[in-house]
């Protein structure tokens, strides 16, 4: 049905939302949710199946969509709203795409890596390389991009950039047709336990990366403007989830897989999740959208003539009744179970000493793929 939804969507066009959302026979009100089904997303899940969306007063309606026509769907109103990747949606509303950004959700998606023990140690090394990535114009593009720029590399003349399925980065990398990689989770969470690679640059420790917000709520900006009170309701549920994935990543990862909502395994979901940080921020959330505009400009991938504090005013917007004393004040219940065990490393290791056979999983920059081993 939602790949039937994307299409409709680009073969026909799609009605636009033009009135207020609709409501149920209970009096909720009616929202539609775009996901993808990526680690990352598990906020979303976690709202949906711990009721966080009923508690403000929405029925949801999840649609599945295709990579590829993500944004599209969003502003055409395939869906209303999501969370997603801040850099991911920059340059289109920089173009003109009517979205709005309403909060930070979490923090470090995003590496570079190089070979263990190999020549590249720092980013300075990556002069004159070639860097695989999983598409042009994908986040961990964006970010590898980012990061060059910001040590005074060229992105466009002082690299190579090859692309490869997310899932045959490493196995490129192992047969020396890179240098480098610029993955996602949990692609780069796999290649680290394997002992195949090391960070050249982790958004997830790295200054002045890693207090920085990655993904942040999404919105239709027409939705937002006809249902205001709906868009705030489904932040704070969105916001609500990412906090319960923060005190129960591992319950969160498993329920993520156990649940279908994407493909990976429980353990290697587990240990890709405890490397986020999901702590929600309105703040924190603004200040990434003026950081990343900032280092992308100055990467080349935004406009020379762009305004940078006009782009951030533009595709950040504050919501009544959503507010970081809002997040501070959010109460979550700890389950027994939730957390990562002390041992997490070696149940991933052993997980994927027992998956001989290719591992399929779902990545923040590209649809499911088979991970090449």
């Amino acid at each position: 049905m939602a790949t039937a939804l994307c299409g409709l969507l680009f073969a026909g066009g799609c009605k636009k939302n033009t009135a207020p959302a609709a409501k149920t026979a209970e009096g909720l009100t009616k929202i539609k949710v775009g996901y993808i089904g990526i680690t990352c997303e598990a906020p979303i899940f976690s709202a949906v199946e711990n009721g966080f969306f009923k508690e403000e007063g929405l029925e949801v309606e999840l649609v599945k969509c295709e990579w590829s026509k993500y944004k599209d769907v969003l502003a055409l109103g395939g869906f209303d709203i999501t969370h997603h990747l801040i850099m991911m949606f920059l340059k289109p509303i920089e173009q003109g795409l009517d979205v709005k950004m309403t909060a930070g959700v979490h923090r470090g998606c995003l590496r570079v890596q190089a070979p263990l023990g190999g020549k590249i140690q720092t980013i300075a090394d990556l002069k004159g390389k070639r860097i695989g990535v999983p598409g042009m114009g994908t986040p961990p593009f964006i970010f590898a991009n980012r990061v060059l720029g910001a040590n005074g590399i060229d992105a466009k003349t002082d690299v190579e950039w090859r692309t490869y399925p997310a899932g045959e980065l490493g196995l490129a990398l192992q047969k020396g047709e890179i240098d480098a990689i610029a993955d996602s989770e949990p692609i780069g969470t796999m290649l680290l336990a394997e002992g195949k690679v090391q960070n050249i640059a982790d958004q997830a420790k790295d200054a002045p990366y890693k207090d920085e917000y990655c993904c942040a709520v999404i919105v239709n900006g027409k939705f937002l403007t006809k249902n205001p009170e709906a868009t705030a309701a489904a932040t704070r549920a969105i916001l609500k989830g990412a906090k319960w994935v923060e005190t129960n990543p591992r319950a969160a990862a498993r329920m993520s897989v156990e649940k279908k909502y994407l493909a990976s395994s429980p353990e290697l979901n587990t240990t890709a999740i405890g490397n986020l940080r999901y702590i929600p921020s309105i703040s924190g959330g603004e200040s990434a959208v003026s950081t990343a505009a900032t280092e992308m400009k100055i990467a080349g991938m935004l406009n020379p003539t762009t305004d940078v504090a006009a782009l951030a005013k533009k595709a950040f917007v504050h919501l009544d009744g959503v507010s970081d004393e809002w997040v501070k004040s959010l109460q979550v219940e700890k389950l027994a179970d939730g957390q990562i065990p002390a041992d997490q490393e070696q149940r991933l290791l052993a997980e994927l000493r027992a998956l001989r056979t290719p591992v399929i999983v779902a990545t923040c920059c590209a649809p499911a793929s088979i991970v090449k081993r």
